[in-house]
């Protein structure tokens, strides 16, 4: 099973969707227009929702995994 994590590299504010949608393997632009008409609907309680969880969600740990690939001489 899968953890949610903030994404660090699929992200545009706090990489939650992104993380979401890597867990679930789907692409996260689903699930931030998914958030956005959700926002819209539940006038402003899905924003402090994703401000909340932003906050509680830690970023993931596998985020410099593949960016230390490089060789320094």
């Amino acid at each position: 099973m899968k953890k949610l994590y903030r994404s660090t590299t699929n992200s545009y504010m706090s990489g939650l969707c992104g993380g979401i949608g890597e867990m679930l393997n789907i692409d996260p632009t689903i699930i931030r227009i998914l958030f956005v008409v959700l926002a819209f609907c539940s006038f402003g309680t899905m924003l402090l929702i994703y401000i909340v969880a932003s906050m509680i969600v830690p970023k993931s740990p596998y985020s410099n995994i593949h960016h230390n690939n490089h060789f320094h001489y």
